[in-house]
């Protein structure tokens, strides 16, 4: 898959100099408003130009996959559904779980297409005879967080050619074979929200209480969707500081506390993806959002699609909704998302 950015370009271009028989995918998931000066974060009509320039240059076929379509009604619907149910999503996570992993595959498996292709800073590994996820060598750029949600049995058809690979590498293997992306600037934004505010793609919340953690009332506000758990700038109080600990869609609340009031240690689990089997007992590493170093905790219980795990030591913002990848060592065991902070487990100081 080409995004149209250096890493995608480079891996390509990798591909054919070991001999792969190459065509380039560029997907369109979303468009910028018509007063926007932005381009989107990837996908964009831009970057699908720079992947065919590309393409062009490198004298390989070239697609553009408009899935704007069923990306809206999946990935997009489901971060607005996350968001207004007072849970905090991932919408890269899910773009890989649905869209590129699973109807993009599919659509190259059907066309005959041996191998699927990607500039993830990622690795494949065999081990006991099951291929599992491996961190990039460039650790700041690693993406296995946001690839667990892939069925791991897409694994024996993929290639990551950047895993072994660090960033200034990536750029001087560009400039080596000529591309017009290797000085290209890096985008950090959602393709979806092209002035940087996820909110303005969500819809108007309902207003409602800002609230101790005692139940005290301290101030309106104007939906749940404008908070998530460990936020402190932006939330209308005076004094404090003042932390989201809680947002509470049912009354339409959200609770506020010190920052001793975001700790917690135990989480329940929900859509595990395991790579190889969870074992109760073990240790793991996990890690619950995107460059977060990691901190061990303790399976405490597996079942089919879920799990309860304990943190070693108390960890700061457990938030429902967001990804927790675990890992042995350098290898993906299995993603999940946290479905709940379990009661009684919160550090109170």
């Amino acid at each position: 898959m080409m995004s149209g950015g250096v890493d995608s370009s480079v891996a390509a271009a990798l591909l054919m100099e070991q001999g792969h028989e190459v065509t380039g995918v560029t997907l369109r998931l979303a468009d910028s408003p018509p007063d926007s000066v932005r381009v989107g974060g990837c996908c964009s009509l831009s970057d699908v130009e720079d992947a065919r320039c590309v393409a062009h240059f490198l004298g390989v076929p070239h697609y553009s996959l408009n899935e704007k379509e069923i990306f809206s009604q999946t990935v997009l619907d489901n971060f607005k559904k996350e968001y207004q149910s007072g849970r905090t999503p991932n919408p890269c996570y899910r773009c890989n779980q649905w869209i590129k992993f699973d109807y993009v595959y599919n659509w190259a498996r059907e066309l005959d297409f041996d191998l699927i292709a990607t500039g993830h800073y990622a690795q494949i590994v065999e081990k006991e005879g099951t291929k599992l996820l491996k961190r990039g060598v460039d650790r700041g750029k690693d993406q296995t967080y946001f690839l667990a949600s892939m069925n791991p049995k897409v694994l024996e058809h993929l290639l990551f050619p950047l895993g072994g690979m660090i960033k200034s590498e990536v750029r001087k293997e560009a400039e080596r074979f000529g591309l017009i992306t290797a000085d290209k600037v890096e985008s950090q934004e959602l393709c979806f929200a092209h002035d940087l505010d996820y909110r303005n793609a969500l819809e108007a919340g309902t207003p409602g209480k800002i609230v101790s953690t005692s139940g005290d009332e301290l101030a309106d506000h104007e939906g749940i969707t404008h908070f998530t758990v460990g936020q402190r700038k932006g939330i209308g109080l005076s004094g404090g500081p003042f932390y989201v600990i809680r947002l509470d869609s049912s009354t339409n609340r959200v609770v506020v506390g010190g920052e001793e009031d975001l700790l917690a240690s135990e989480v329940e689990v929900d859509e595990l993806n395991c790579f190889r089997p969870m074992r109760v007992g073990e240790r793991l590493v996990g890690m619950p959002r995107y460059r977060h170093e990691g901190a061990e905790l303790e399976v405490l219980e597996v079942r089919t699609d879920r799990a309860v795990v304990r943190y070693l030591e108390p960890e700061r913002a457990l938030t429902p909704g967001q990804v927790l990848a675990m890992y042995d060592g350098d290898c993906l065991v299995a993603g999940s998302v946290i479905q709940r902070v379990l009661e009684g487990e919160t550090v109170k100081g």
